[in-house]
């Protein structure tokens, strides 16, 4: 991968300002989950690793041109390796993993960590990282903790995910340090089990307007 190719991807996914996090149990509902996606505009994913549907969902929701997709609670470097031979573009683990870290940076695939505190953080700048996941989120103390270590971490960027929904949505992307957030409302489990596409498109078009209103709320 070029390295403009992991620019280009933290860019996409800020300009989404939202990334569903999805768990697949049958990868056959992965190509209408995309198109779906799509349909409501969002163009980003990140298929969990908590199934084995996981990599062969990849490959599907990554056959749609207008997709990106990634792969989420990544923990191991085998899966780093089967997501990106299946496709994904980018991976996002739960915490700081050195191993998974080192192999993404070996692949130039842009890697973006869980970090939960300010040693974390630390640990993802001599990385050589300035994009990660904030979780827990909610758990951690939410959009407050997000200043506090945007504060002191004025270079990193967060995509804070757990416990965000639409009601703390407009919070979270009002501040300059997120670039998105990870969310599952509008890719709940249920929806994807029913097969309910047109629920997964208009809570994803819902989900697109609001982020959109808290982004002008940005100081």
């Amino acid at each position: 991968m070029a390295a403009g190719a992991g620019t280009d991807i933290v860019t996409a996914i800020g300009a989404a300002r939202i990334l569903p996090v999805v768990v697949l149990e049958e990868p056959a509902g992965a190509e209408p989950l995309a198109a779906a996606l799509v349909a409501g505009g969002l163009p980003t994913a990140e298929v969990t690793f908590r199934t084995a549907a996981a990599a062969e969902a990849i490959a599907a929701m990554s056959a749609n041109p207008d997709m990106l997709v990634g792969a989420g609670t990544v923990l191991t470097v085998e899966q780093v390796d089967a997501a990106v031979r299946a496709g994904a573009r980018f991976v996002v683990s739960p915490g700081f993993g050195p191993a998974v870290v080192r192999r993404c940076r070996e692949l130039g695939v842009p890697v973006f960590p869980g970090v939960s505190s300010a040693t974390e953080i630390q640990l993802a700048l001599d990385a050589g990282l300035d994009t990660v996941k904030f979780f827990p989120a909610e758990q951690l103390g939410g959009i407050g903790m997000v200043r506090a270590l945007a504060a002191p971490f004025r270079s990193v960027r967060f995509i804070p995910t757990g416990g965000v929904h639409t009601g703390n949505l407009a919070d979270y992307l009002a501040h300059p340090a997120v670039l998105a957030v990870g969310g599952t409302w509008m890719v709940a489990p249920k929806l994807l089990a029913t097969g309910d596409w047109a629920e997964v498109t208009r809570l994803t078009a819902a989900a697109v307007a609001a982020a959109a209103a808290g982004s002008q709320s940005q100081p």
